[in-house]
C-alpha cells in the first residue's frame, strides 16, 4: 500500500492528540426523580465522550475498506495503523503484533483454539488458572471434551491469586499453553505475572493472559515480562463495545491457526473487513487509558476505600473477598453475611452492582472463582462486587453507601438475620 501521511486524515490527527477537557466528570444521571449510580465498570464501562468524538467522523464522513489500495482505503488503513500503535503501547507490545477482533472473548478463543490447531503432537496439555474468565475456561473445557488437549487447572489461594508452587509442579515439556488472567473481574485480585512468566518460559510453552480488566488501571509491559499473548476489549476501558484485540509477539502469532477464514485479514489470523470506527474508538480509549490510568487509579482507589470503610462501619458482618493488598484499585467484592447477594443487588436499585452467581441448567449456581478460593456455597452467594470507574464521584459513593445499607438491612430482616 502506498505511503499515507497522517495529515491526510483529520480523524487520525484527532486520535493522536486526544483532547482532555478541563471538566471530565459527568455527574449523576437522572432517571425521573431518581439518581442512577453505576458501579459495574467491570461489567462494562461507559463510553468516554472523547472516544465517541473521534469515532463519529469515521461513521459519518469516511468511506472505504481498510484493505483497499485506493485513497479511500488508504485513509481507513491509516486510521487502523494509528489505533494499532495506541493498543500496542497500552500493553507494552509491538504494533505489528496487534490482531483486531470483535471482543476479548474472540481474542481468547483465537489464542487457545489457534494454538491447539497448529500444536505439535508432543505438546497436548493446557494449563489455566481457576480464576479465568468464562471465555477462557469454557473454551479450554470444550477443547478437552473434544479430545484436542488435556486440561489441568492451576489452583488459586484463598486470597484469589494463582498458586505458584502448584503451577511449577504442573509444568512440563508436554504443556502447549498456560493461561493466567492478569486480574480477575469478580474480585479484582491481580496475579503475579512476572513470577508466572519466569516459570513458564523454562518450558517453551506459550503464556497467554486475559488483561481485559487490568490494562485500564495498571501498567503492563508484555514483552519485558515475557508474556506471549494478551487479550483485551474496548468496552472495559471506556471504549466502544464490539471490538477487542489479541496482541502477541511474532513467534507466538506464527504458532496460531486462524479461526475465521476468508480474505486473510489481520496477518491471516482473523478474516473479515475491519470495523474501522470501532478500532479507532479502541485506539482512542487505549491512548486515554495510557495517559490517565496512574492518576485515575489513585483517585478511584480512594473512592473504593471510602465505600468499603463506610459499609463496614455502618453494617455488621461485612468482609472483603480476596486479598485486598493485590487487587485492582477500582474493585471490591464484599460479603454481607446473612444477605443473599442477588436480593441485595435488586434492592439497591438504582445503584448498579453485580454478583458472581449465574444461571446454569435452570438453576442458580455460585461463582466458580469464589468456590475455587475456598468459599462455601453460602458465602459465595453473599458476595456483591462493586466496580468503580472514570466517571464515579464521591457524591455517588456516599449515596451508594446509603442505598446499600438500606438494601442489606432489608434483606437480612426478611431472612431473619439481625441487621
Amino acid at each position: 500500500m502506498p505511503n499515507v501521511t497522517r495529515s491526510e486524515s483529520e480523524v487520525a490527527h484527532m486520535l493522536n492528540e486526544v483532547p482532555v477537557p478541563s471538566e471530565k466528570r459527568y455527574g449523576l444521571r437522572q432517571r425521573g426523580t431518581e439518581r442512577e449510580i453505576y458501579l459495574d465498570y467491570n461489567g462494562s464501562a461507559p463510553l468516554d465522550p472523547r472516544v465517541a468524538r473521534v469515532m463519529v467522523p469515521v461513521l459519518t464522513e469516511r468511506s472505504g475498506n481498510a484493505s483497499s489500495t485506493h485513497r479511500f482505503g488508504q485513509r481507513q488503513g491509516a486510521l487502523v495503523d494509528d489505533a494499532r500503535d495506541h493498543v500496542a503501547a497500552l500493553v507494552g507490545g509491538s504494533p505489528s503484533g496487534v490482531v483486531f477482533t470483535a471482543s476479548a472473548t474472540e481474542a481468547n478463543n483465537l489464542a487457545l483454539r489457534g494454538a491447539v490447531e497448529t500444536a505439535p503432537a508432543r505438546r497436548d496439555r493446557i494449563l489455566m488458572s481457576a480464576a479465568e474468565h468464562a471465555s477462557v475456561a469454557r473454551t479450554a473445557e470444550w477443547l478437552e471434551e473434544r479430545g484436542s488437549v488435556r486440561l489441568d487447572i492451576i489452583p488459586v489461594t484463598d486470597g484469589g491469586f494463582v498458586d505458584l508452587v502448584k503451577l511449577e509442579s504442573l509444568l512440563g515439556p508436554d504443556v502447549l499453553l498456560v493461561s493466567v488472567i492478569a486480574a480477575n473481574g469478580e474480585t479484582g485480585v491481580m496475579n503475579p505475572l512476572a513470577e508466572v512468566s519466569e516459570l513458564v518460559r523454562r518450558t517453551g510453552a506459550l503464556l497467554h493472559s486475559d488483561v481485559t480488566q487490568f490494562v485500564g488501571w495498571m501498567p503492563l509491559k508484555m514483552e519485558e515480562l515475557g508474556i506471549d499473548l494478551v487479550s483485551l476489549s474496548g468496552h472495559k476501558i471506556c471504549g466502544p463495545g464490539g471490538v477487542g484485540a489479541l496482541v502477541g509477539n511474532s513467534q507466538a502469532l506464527r504458532r496460531l491457526g486462524p479461526q475465521i477464514h476468508g480474505g486473510g485479514h489481520e496477518r491471516g489470523l482473523r478474516s473479515g473487513s475491519l470495523n474501522v470506527a470501532g478500532i479507532v474508538g479502541l485506539g482512542a480509549a487505549a491512548a486515554i487509558a495510557s495517559t490517565e490510568r496512574a492518576t485515575e487509579s489513585q483517585r478511584v482507589s480512594q473512592l473504593r476505600d471510602r465505600l468499603t470503610r463506610a459499609l463496614k462501619a455502618r453494617l455488621p458482618d461485612v468482609s472483603e473477598i480476596g486479598d485486598a493488598t493485590c487487587r485492582l484499585p477500582n474493585t471490591a467484592n464484599l460479603r454481607f453475611q446473612g444477605a443473599d447477594a442477588d436480593a441485595v443487588v435488586v434492592n439497591m436499585d438504582p445503584v448498579a452492582a453485580s454478583t458472581g452467581s449465574a444461571c446454569s441448567s435452570g438453576s442458580i449456581e455460585p461463582s466458580d472463582v469464589l468456590l475455587a478460593m475456598g468459599l462455601s456455597r453460602e458465602a459465595a452467594f453473599e458476595g456483591v462486587r462493586f466496580s468503580l470507574g472514570r466517571f464515579t464521584t464521591r457524591e455517588e459513593i456516599d449515596l451508594a453507601v446509603d442505598r446499600t445499607v438500606q438494601a442489606v438491612t432489608r434483606v437480612r430482616s426478611l431472612s431473619g438475620e439481625e441487621a
